[in-house]
């Protein structure tokens, strides 16, 4: 297999997929690497809003995703307690794609990677990441197959980092230190569940928050955050408990509509978890990698906008790599570092409010002084659940849709010719084993 490639992209979930197929319809040569075969579960909430879909047509699953996919989302409703808020959902201002779906990441990220298979990318699955040297404009990644220990040198001008949460941070960084405060995810499904169609309800209890959505396959799939203080105290209370079997029991005691919607359902396959979430912004303009999906920054998935990042995210960096204004002759180094300014930027200026928005919803649901008011405040202006999804981005777009359906042809070749800095300054990147279970 070849070694030398226009763009390396670190992941192939929905945000790695997605940037490898626009790159390769582009004419580039991509090397898609990912670790973990497929299909696999994952925790996700698996919503897909409704500005997702014309994206995700575009990219070819269109009929995949009506064939596969859940029913249409019209109402988001916001429980804690023994209380229920029902509000609309806002449309999307699109003929086609009007309402959001849920689809589990079994299934899309499985036909994300054939699709850029299909569209000419090389995926190197699985194959692990064990280091990244070099620098801009001369990148340098050492891979290892998981199942036969071989390893190669890849080589690449660029490299995007679509990393999932899961992962080690990049360049070596993780926070060591525990605290009760860290937010851990669980995620299950079920079967014979007793969900209203088209609903979409946010879970608020002391500790945490979650959701619930029917998805393909008639499946329901609950999913939620747990501070590590909640949940430790109810392993005290049940030591010989898994901790996916005390997160439901927690989750059917303090919620009537939890209880209600999985009264007689049967969960299929294990309780899965991650963690501890790091929410924030990781993206910088100096980065040297190109960082998108959670790489680039993660929300508090309350107001599940984690696939409209990873998937717009991607769409966003396509088109400034693409943009001939961007693509001028000039050392890599200086082309890659006008790219990502801008990227930044623009990233900054579409997902920054967003990762707010879902800050202050999330410290909200889980503190009792603030829930039970902004419940209340629900009840006498449902509206205001409408408008949150809405400022939350679940209808609108970030990316020029009809310019990167018919990306012009790259010379892509001419990237090696731009050049290394003539001093690149070594970095690495190790990649320590998923924090993901089954509990």
């Amino acid at each position: 297999m070849p070694t030398q490639f226009d763009a390396i992209v670190i992941g192939a979930g929905p945000a790695g997929s997605t940037a490898a197929i626009l790159l390769a319809r582009a004419g580039w040569s991509v090397a898609l690497i990912e670790k973990q075969r497929f299909p696999r579960r994952k925790v996700c909430g698996e919503c897909i809003a409704a500005s997702n879909l014309p994206l995700l047509a575009a990219l070819g699953l269109g009929s995949a995703l009506d064939a596969c996919a859940g029913p249409e989302l019209k109402q988001v409703a916001l429980m804690r307690g023994q209380r229920t808020v029902l509000a609309d959902l806002p449309p999307a201002p699109h003929d086609q794609y009007r309402w959001g779906k849920a689809l589990g990441r079994e299934t899309l990220d499985t036909l994300l990677v054939e699709q850029a298979r299909t569209a000419g990318a090389q995926v190197w699955q699985p194959w692990s990441l064990q280091a990244i040297e070099g620098a801009v404009g001369a990148w340098r990644c050492k891979v290892r197959s998981i199942d036969s220990d071989e390893t190669r040198c890849l080589q690449s001008p660029v490299v995007i980092d679509a990393h999932g949460s899961w992962e080690a941070l990049p360049m070596g960084r993780r926070r060591l230190a525990r605290s009760a405060s860290d937010l851990f995810a669980f995620k299950a499904n079920f079967d014979q569940a007793n969900l209203e169609t088209g609903l979409l309800p946010v879970l608020t209890f002391n500790g945490g928050y979650g959701g619930m959505v029917v998805a393909g396959g008639g499946l329901t799939t609950v999913a939620c955050c747990v501070r590590r203080d909640r949940l430790d105290a109810g392993r005290r209370d049940t030591p010989d408990v898994p901790a996916g079997h005390v997160m439901e029991a927690l989750l059917r005691h303090e919620c009537k509509g939890v209880r209600d919607a999985l009264q007689g359902a049967t969960r299929q396959g294990a309780w899965l978890a991650t963690g501890p979430l790091e929410p924030g912004i990781r993206l910088g303009a100096e980065d040297g990698v190109f960082r998108i999906g959670n790489a680039a920054g993660e929300a508090h998935p309350i107001i599940g906008e984690g696939m409209s990042m990873a998937l717009q995210s991607a769409w966003l960096l396509c088109e400034h790599l693409l943009s001939p204004a961007l693509r001028q002759e000039s050392p890599a180094s200086a082309w890659q570092a006008r790219v990502a300014r801008r990227y930044a930027l623009d990233w900054r200026r579409h997902f920054q409010p967003r990762l707010r928005l879902a800050s202050v919803f999330a410290h909200a649901a889980m503190r009792p002084m603030l829930a039970a008011p902004l419940l209340t405040m629900a009840q006498y202006w449902p509206g205001m659940l409408t408008l949150g999804a809405t400022l939350g981005g679940k209808t609108r777009f970030v990316a020029d849709l009809a310019a990167m359906t018919k990306p012009a042809p790259l010379a892509a070749l001419a990237l090696a010719g731009h050049g290394a800095p003539a001093t690149p300054t070594p970095t690495r990147h190790s990649r320590s084993p998923p924090h993901e279970y089954h509990l």
